[in-house]
């Protein structure tokens, strides 16, 4: 079960002026249940989008690239579940185009909506076609029920092997008038940056500039779904979209403003409750684990050290196990590749315990106190390499029997 996570309420999820969201079950690969999602935006809204770096990326990815580049206006995004549409060559570009061109053809009622104003998305089993009809005989139904109280419905419409759907809102005040924030992901395994095999939505009623905008989802992605990993694997998929209405009611943000600045933290504090959510719904997760490394020489490096202990099959079935065997995150720092580490100068915490100090066990460490910290189900490891002043942190989750269940069953 998720550590700590349960779906949101309908009602705790904010409708967003100037987005309304519609879902289908069009038995992609399943029956039975919802997996097409239509997010229908008005006119002036602005996006802004970053995407998996596999190289081995999905059509939609590489479909959705092309079109944010053209500069053109976006009117509509469509997801797909159960299928990537990843690994299927030039008919999965057709394919993914084919529906780009669909649901273009159905918003055209009174204002013409090009192909190229369409943002696709899949997600699911990689290296089998896309069943494109399924997905365009679904679009009608979509669009039937498009509604701007539809996130919860948005929500559960993208999940795969997720078990809980994801989504959070916020509500700020810039210039006197209320800002609404809401956002959405799906992602459960297949989760490394950058980014991993997560999709999110993320919109605001703010104006804000183009440029604004793209700082904003760099600095937030940064900080949010750039810092977590399930299982160290980075999927074909992966998206983020950010997608600003303008319609609150303030004066567009520019960068480097005080309004600009209320947004961004707004925006990275839904993006990373967002983040956290997949690896709370970690495939098998029982444990949610946070990685902090302290004082090193830049970020970089102090992430080079996190991951390397978050991606550890050994450590990640230690606190499955709740096996205080805490050698192992030891030699994770070893390897983690940092230049002339002076491993006599770190100390080594596991929630507030020191464990490992002057190069071994620290004198007042007893195991007792590591296990009480590892039964926990939510987890500190702190580790401060003290050669500077750079911090980072990153969050993953625990490997179980489950976890292998899961991804050994996954496409039957």
């Amino acid at each position: 079960m998720p550590v700590n996570l349960s779906a949101p309420q309908a009602h705790t999820l904010l409708p967003v002026k100037g987005v309304e969201l519609g879902f289908a079950e069009a038995n992609i690969r399943k029956p039975n249940r919802k997996d097409v999602l239509v997010i229908k935006l008005s006119e002036g809204t602005r996006v802004a989008g970053v995407f998996t770096k596999n190289q081995f990326c999905a059509a939609p990815v590489t479909l959705c690239k092309k079109h944010l580049a053209a500069g053109t206006e976006i009117r509509a995004l469509v997801v797909n579940t159960g299928n990537a549409n990843a690994g299927t060559g030039e008919q999965g570009m057709l394919d993914a185009e084919k529906t780009c061109q669909a649901l273009a053809q159905l918003l055209s009622q009174g204002v013409e909506v090009k192909a190229n104003q369409i943002l696709p998305f899949s997600t699911g089993v990689i290296l089998e076609p896309l069943p494109v009809d399924r997905v365009v005989a679904g679009l009608p139904d979509c669009l039937s029920n498009l509604k701007s109280d539809n996130w919860l419905n948005a929500a559960e419409a993208i999940m795969t092997t997720d078990i809980v759907s994801k989504g959070y809102s916020k509500q700020i005040v810039i210039d006197g008038k209320t800002v609404t924030i809401t956002g959405i992901s799906k992602g459960s395994g297949m989760i490394h940056p950058n980014m991993a095999t997560m999709l999110g939505y993320v919109a605001t009623d703010a104006a804000i500039s183009q440029a604004a905008l793209e700082k904003l989802i760099d600095y937030a992605v940064n900080r949010s779904f750039n810092c977590i990993t399930v299982d160290g694997d980075t999927s074909t998929n992966d998206s983020l979209i950010l997608m600003a209405t303008g319609q609150s009611g303030i004066s567009e943000i520019q960068p480097d403003t005080a309004a600009y600045e209320s947004l961004r933290d707004a925006m990275t504090e839904v993006a990373t409750l967002l983040a956290q959510a997949i690896v709370r719904d970690g495939e098998g997760a029982t444990k949610f684990m946070t990685i902090k490394v302290e004082a090193g020489r830049d970020v970089e490096e102090c992430r080079q050290v996190a991951y390397a202990i978050a991606h550890s099959p050994l450590i990640k079935t230690a606190f499955f196990a709740s096996d205080p065997n805490l050698g192992r995150i030891l030699a994770a720092i070893g390897y983690a590749g940092l230049d002339r580490l002076d491993v006599n100068n770190m100390q080594l915490y596991l929630g507030d315990v020191l464990v490992a100090e002057h190069g071994g066990r620290a004198q007042a460490y007893e195991e007792a106190q590591g296990a009480a910290v590892m039964a926990e189900p939510e987890i500190l490891v702190r580790v401060v390499l003290n050669r500077g002043l750079a911090n980072a942190t990153v969050w993953t989750c625990d490997f179980s029997y489950d976890y292998v269940k899961i991804n050994a069953d996954y496409r039957s």
